[in-house]
């Protein structure tokens, strides 16, 4: 009843799934795109959940995952509904850059997030040392496992914002544009 009613309104609900390794930023990113502001964040054991809207009738639901090794072991029962993805890389903790890479691999190669839009966020770029998005795309494959999706690579710092409004707009994108491809699909497949 109530999805029919959100539908008959034209509102949108998408489901965008935030995923990096532990200390990448996930948790400051949210919270600044979410309330300008950076917070003093901690670990994230679980997940978080928080809704932005983006235009009047779209709102995309993200899901903040916990980054540590035993909860990369369950992200893929969170690929399922993912209307987007958004991939936190610290840019400038390079002993991590191909452990990070290695779990991206792995996420793409998931047949549930099959075509499903990407978007890299090169974060800590405020940091010496960061790598730029051109690295950051060569050193991820980037060309080689987003062959089958839209995707983009965005630098930006989690603590001053920069680059956050950029990333929230192509991921609203790259959202809408795939939800509409989903539902043509199901209403071919009827």
């Amino acid at each position: 009843m109530g999805l029919q009613n959100a539908k008959a309104c034209g509102a949108k609900r998408v489901n965008i799934l935030m995923l990096g390794l532990d200390s990448a930023g996930k948790s400051t990113l949210l919270c600044r795109l979410r309330y300008k502001d950076a917070f003093l964040t901690t670990p994230t054991i679980g997940f978080n959940v928080d809704m932005i809207e983006v235009g009047k009738d779209f709102t995309l639901t993200f899901w903040d995952v916990g980054g540590q090794k035993k909860m990369r072991e369950l992200w893929s029962n969170f690929l399922e509904d993912a209307d987007g993805l958004l991939y936190v890389v610290d840019s400038s903790d390079k002993r991590r850059l191909e452990e990070s890479r290695r779990e991206f691999e792995l996420i793409l190669k998931n047949e549930s997030i099959r075509n499903v839009p990407v978007v890299v966020l090169a974060n800590k770029q405020d940091l010496p040392g960061a790598l730029n998005a051109e690295e950051v795309t060569r050193r991820f494959k980037m060309q080689k496992f987003c062959s089958d999706r839209s995707w983009y690579v965005q630098p930006c710092c989690a603590t001053s914002g920069e680059g956050l409004a950029e990333a929230l707009q192509r991921v609203a994108a790259f959202a809408r544009q795939y939800s509409r491809s989903k539902e043509t699909f199901t209403a071919l497949k009827e």
